[in-house]
Parts: structure tokens; C-alpha cells; sequence
């Protein structure tokens, strides 16, 4: 195969969500169908319109060394927990360099983040109001930059072949993914850290997702308000947390013997052109996305068997999908087992491509489709379109090569869709 045209494959996981600290723990909360929302008890959440939201499990700030998380934003905590994770579950035992099976000049990180910073830049913003400059953290830049997590993740794993990171709202982990996938196909890395995470659990993004009327304001009831596919579903529950993996040439880790648990086949990417927040409602921009994936890679539609949705419970968005899905494939989607895992973990904005890509990936490895929960009344036209998996995990088939999509999408019209299959 030539150095341009590289098979890259997935040998490390990491992740911490509202379902657990771990890629483990969240696994089964996904299985088990466990919804991660809770009521907001903050002081501040008394006067919000949306009162729930799916905080992560563990907080990040006791995890790492407390003089290094001082210097984070919560954002960047996320990323760097479930970086360490997803390096280590590779195989990795030290810094490029000092792990030998690794060079430092060909590894890469791409971590990326819809939002950034924000609550580092509101909570510093409110020092400077409430106890004047002299109070406001010399740290306060670099934690509220949008590369601070990729930053952060390159120096803790020795990266020297580039650290970037792709804004795109909630498409941005998986257009992370799909770039460090083109990263090792193309020949400038060997191995890339690649991921998304998110923190916006704080007053003003809360009141402003609200205020859109994109959020669900079912308050009684938080661990029922996110339900894609569902009738009454009313819009996405705020979650937080990261999902990294580790990618790399198949000659790469074939030479150091590591474990891989599938192939990253590729992505497509298109933009609506339609609207800066709402969904072109036929799906054609997705349905760019789809088709692009399938000229652009070896993925043959007959070996798709799951698809982890985007669906995050919006009455015009999950529909949209699911007519794209069948635009592109015709009879093929009806043998698609079709997940929406943010009814579990809530929307992690630019952390969803990267905890739904390990989530994908754990399917494919372990041959089973999480279910979409909260799914009382399908809507109709969801039931034309796909076949969700409501209320408990099912099994794929367990012989021959499968494959799974991975779909993100953004304010601003991004569509992203990532494919994987079994190795």
C-alpha cells in the first residue's frame, strides 16, 4: 500500500463522561441504558428556564495533580484524563522518545473543542469585576484557549509532528478524528491522540442553549428529557466530559504488537449552506457527507450494520438524519442498527464525535449496539426511515467483517461522518 493510502486503526480508548470516569465504566452505563442528567442545584440554575444537565462523573480536579489542574480549564481536564487513558490503554508506557516504540516526530495530537475555555473566561471575567485585575489568574490564557486541550495532550504524550485543533461546534471531535485519520493515511504521522471534549455546564450557556429553544426544559424529569427519535422530544440535555482515542498505521502497531480494536475506514465532510443553527431539513448536507465517505473510501454499504446517530433529540434534526441515511443507501438502511447514545450521556457539544467514536468502536469490538432510551412514542417518520434500537442494547452479527458510522454535526452547517469496521 502506498505511503499516501495508509490502513489506520484504533489501539487506544479513553473517556470520561456522566456515565463514568473511565471508557469502561461509560461502556456499560451505555449498555446498561443508564441516563447520566441530573437537576442542576446550583444557586444560579433557580432562575434558569433549563434546570438539568448531564455533569460528568468524576470531577476532573480530583483526578489529576491538583498543581496541574489549577492551570487547567475544566475542558482541558477532560482531554487529558481521557488522553492518559486512551495512551496507556494503547499500549504506551512514557512520553514519545522515552517510549521507544514511539517517535516523538511522528505523533501527533488533534483535540478539539466547540467552545473552548468559556467558563475559565466567565469565572476570570467575574474576578476582574468583583476583586479588581490584581486577582485575575496569570494562567487565564492559555486555559481559555480553544487548542489549550490538544496543547496540553501533545506535551503530556511528547508530540512533535503537529497539534492542532478544529473548531466546528459539535461536529469538532469527530472532524478532529477524521483529520488525524488523514494525518497517518497521508504519511505525516505515525500516531495520532485524537479526540473532542467539552465543560459548558455554567449560567450563560445554559441560558443561552435555552433561549434557542434547543434544550429540553422537561425539569421533572431529567433523566427522561433527552429522547431522540421520541414524539415529545423537545430538544438536547447539556452534557460534559471527552472521548480520545489513539489511531495509528496498521504497519505501526503490527510492529509493536499492539491490540487493535478496529479500522478507522475514513470520513466524509460536507456543510449545509443553509442555515447558521438549523438543520437543511430533507438531510442533503448530511447526505453529502454520507456519499463523499463512501467515494472517497473502500467502505462497502453492504458491511454497515450500526450507526451511532448524531440525534440529539431535536424535533427537525433527528429526522433529517435518518432521511439522509436513506437518500444515500436506499434498502441498505434497513439493516442498520441505529443508536442515539446522547439519550444517555447527554450532548457533549465538541466532546460528542469522541466519546461517540469510542462508543462506536466498542460496538464494532464487542459486536453489540447501545440502545436509544426514553423511546415511549417513536416518531413516525423515524420508524420509515431507520431501525432504532429502543430500550435495550441489541447484538450485531458475531462472524464476518462489519462496519459502523460515527455522525456529527454543527452550528454553521458541519457534517461530519466518520466510518470504522472489524479488523
Amino acid at each position: 500500500m502506498s505511503p499516501t493510502n495508509r490502513t489506520v486503526v484504533v489501539t487506544g480508548i479513553g473517556a470520561t463522561t456522566p456515565l463514568g470516569g473511565d471508557a469502561a465504566s461509560t461502556w456499560e452505563g451505555l449498555i446498561a441504558g443508564k441516563s447520566g442528567a441530573k437537576a442542576l442545584t446550583q444557586d444560579w440554575a433557580a432562575d434558569q428556564a433549563v434546570r438539568i444537565a448531564a455533569p460528568a462523573a468524576v470531577d476532573p480536579s480530583e483526578v489529576l495533580p491538583r498543581p496541574q489542574a489549577r492551570k487547567l480549564d475544566r475542558s482541558a481536564q477532560f482531554a487529558l484524563i481521557a488522553a492518559r487513558e486512551a495512551w496507556a490503554d494503547a499500549g504506551f508506557t512514557a512520553r514519545a522518545g522515552e517510549d521507544t516504540s514511539v517517535n516523538p516526530d511522528r505523533l501527533g495530537t488533534v483535540i478539539a473543542s466547540g467552545i473552548g475555555g468559556v467558563t475559565t473566561l466567565l469565572d476570570q471575567y467575574d474576578v476582574l469585576k468583583e476583586k479588581g485585575v490584581r486577582r485575575v489568574s496569570p494562567h487565564t490564557v492559555p486555559m481559555l484557549m480553544p487548542n489549550g486541550p490538544s496543547a496540553n495532550v501533545g506535551l503530556y504524550v511528547g508530540a512533535r509532528a503537529g497539534v492542532h485543533t478544529p473548531v466546528s461546534a459539535c461536529a469538532s471531535g469527530a472532524e478532529a478524528i477524521g483529520y488525524a485519520i488523514e494525518m497517518i493515511r497521508t504519511g505525516r504521522a505515525d500516531v495520532v491522540v485524537a479526540g473532542g471534549t467539552e465543560a459548558a455546564i455554567h449560567p450563560l450557556p445554559i441560558a443561552a442553549f435555552g433561549n434557542m429553544m434547543a434544550m429540553s426544559k422537561n425539569n421533572d424529569d431529567p433523566q427522561g428529557a433527552s429522547r431522540p427519535y421520541d414524539k415529545a422530544r423537545d430538544g438536547f440535555v447539556l452534557g460534559e466530559g471527552a472521548g480520545v482515542v489513539v489511531l495509528e498505521s496498521a504497519e505501526h502497531a503490527a510492529a509493536r504488537g499492539a491490540r487493535v480494536y478496529a479500522e478507522a475506514v475514513g470520513q466524509g465532510i460536507s456543510a449545509d449552506s443553509h442555515d447558521i443553527v438549523q438543520p437543511e431539513p430533507e438531510g442533503r448536507g448530511i447526505a453529502a457527507a454520507l456519499s463523499h465517505l463512501v467515494s472517497s473510501t473502500d467502505l462497502d454499504p453492504a458491511e454497515i450494520v450500526h450507526v451511532n446517530a448524531h440525534a440529539t433529540s431535536t424535533p427537525a434534526g433527528d429526522i433529517a438524519e435518518l432521511k439522509a441515511l436513506r437518500k444515500v443507501f436506499g434498502d441498505h438502511a434497513d439493516h442498520f442498527a441505529v443508536s442515539a447514545t446522547k439519550s444517555m450521556t447527554g450532548h457533549l457539544l465538541g466532546g460528542a464525535g469522541g466519546v461517540e467514536t469510542v462508543a462506536t468502536v466498542l460496538a464494532l469490538y464487542h459486536r453489540v449496539a447501545p440502545p436509544t432510551i426514553n423511546v415511549d412514542n417513536l416518531d413516525p417518520e423515524a420508524e420509515a426511515n431507520a431501525d432504532v434500537v429502543v430500550g435495550e442494547a441489541r447484538k450485531l452479527p458475531v462472524e464476518g467483517r462489519i462496519a459502523a458510522l460515527n455522525d456529527s454535526f454543527g452550528f454553521g452547517g458541519h457534517n461530519v461522518v466518520l466510518a470504522f469496521r472489524t479488523v
